[in-house]
């Protein structure tokens, strides 16, 4: 296919920039969802060490970008 190899682009300039927001948008999406899969309470990766890892996480922000609330204010959830 025509624009795959590094002589054949050089002769579609015009692609560049369309495999350079491709580009962008993977790597965005691998590190949101590396972020979604270390960051968030409710994936446990270590099963042998604390059993409630989500309750460190009880007055933190873990979200990437909430414009609702402000973790500071909330009152103390109840303990089970």
């Amino acid at each position: 296919m025509q624009g795959l190899s590094l002589s054949s682009l050089r002769k579609h300039r015009a692609l560049i920039p369309l495999f350079a927001c491709v580009g962008i948008g993977c790597v965005g999406c691998a590190f949101y969802v590396a972020r979604l899969a270390i960051r968030n309470p409710e994936v446990a990766w270590n099963k042998k060490g604390d059993q409630e890892p989500w309750q460190e996480y009880q007055d933190k922000q873990y979200k990437f970008y909430s414009p609702n609330v402000d973790y500071k204010k909330l009152e103390a959830p109840p303990k089970y």
